[in-house]
């Protein structure tokens, strides 16, 4: 059996994240969203990504997993309140905040298969 170093699993892990959310983008944009940030970051947490469609703004937490429940249920509370506080601060610097309307999806992203879309997750 093969042992990787740290750094080296951390790297695929990497990859795998990325790959992961560049099938959600793309997913999204057939579905008629337009991705305004990807991996949006502040101190108080991260969104993987953001869009918009018309006055709705959907903040997307993408996870690859190997089925639609482990992905849905990866995302913890503690993950919840990171991404509203991050989306808050988002918002507060759009010019047309006070139209928007906010919600929050999941994308989940599984081997060998179309990413599926849950919208208003949570």
């Amino acid at each position: 059996m093969k042992v990787e170093r740290p750094d080296v699993r951390k790297l695929k892990a990497l990859k795998r994240g990325l790959l992961a959310e560049y099938r959600a983008a793309l997913c999204l944009m057939l579905k008629g969203y337009r991705i305004v940030a990807v991996r949006y970051r502040t101190k108080l947490g991260e969104i993987d990504i953001i869009t918009r469609r018309g006055d709705l703004v959907a903040c997307v937490e993408v996870k690859a997993r190997g089925s639609f429940d482990e992905a849905v249920f990866a995302v913890s509370d503690t993950a919840q309140r990171r991404i509203r506080a991050a989306s808050d601060l988002w918002l507060s610097r759009q010019a047309d905040f006070h139209r928007l309307s906010v919600r929050y999806d999941i994308v989940a992203v599984m081997p060998w298969r179309w990413p599926r879309h849950l919208p208003n997750a949570f």
